[in-house]
């Protein structure tokens, strides 16, 4: 599983000129599954999620986690993060789960983000989505498990 996760000050997701998810200061995250995730896959990318450090602390150190901060946690499913990119000049989607399969993980993911913090948002999965962010920083990491 692959998470392209941004620091922000607000977020949202568009599908069909109709607003589905959003979040204040917080974490937009865009989420790969791959063949091999699962269940095990997203409890291990939620808990690097919650517990991330990429806030600042008094002193200007990146040392606060999305719990310390309780900001907002924006998930949206993106296939084409699990994409092949090593060879050529187009991307292979082999490295992506199936859509049946990346679903299931995606909401696994979704429900344990959504027991265990309190600000949860989402897009919706295999949509065509409009992302609005305001990125904080920038601050972007690619997390994978």
């Amino acid at each position: 599983m692959k998470a392209l996760i941004q620091r922000v000050s607000s977020a949202r997701v568009e599908v069909a000129a109709t607003c589905v998810g959003a979040i204040e200061q917080g974490l937009l995250v865009l989420v790969g599954v791959e063949p091999q995730d699962d269940q095990a896959s997203a409890s291990k990318m939620l808990h690097k999620l919650l517990n991330y450090r990429v806030f600042s602390d008094a002193d200007g150190k990146m040392n606060l986690s999305l719990s310390d901060v309780q900001g907002g946690l924006l998930l949206v499913s993106q296939f084409t993060l699990a994409a092949n990119t090593k060879s050529g000049l187009r991307p292979s989607f082999s490295s992506a789960a199936p859509p049946q399969q990346g679903a299931q993980v995606f909401d696994e993911l979704v429900a344990m983000a959504r027991s265990k913090h309190a600000q949860v948002a989402t897009g919706e999965f295999g949509a065509d989505m409009q992302v609005h962010l305001v990125n904080d920083g920038p601050v972007t990491f690619l997390l994978e498990t």
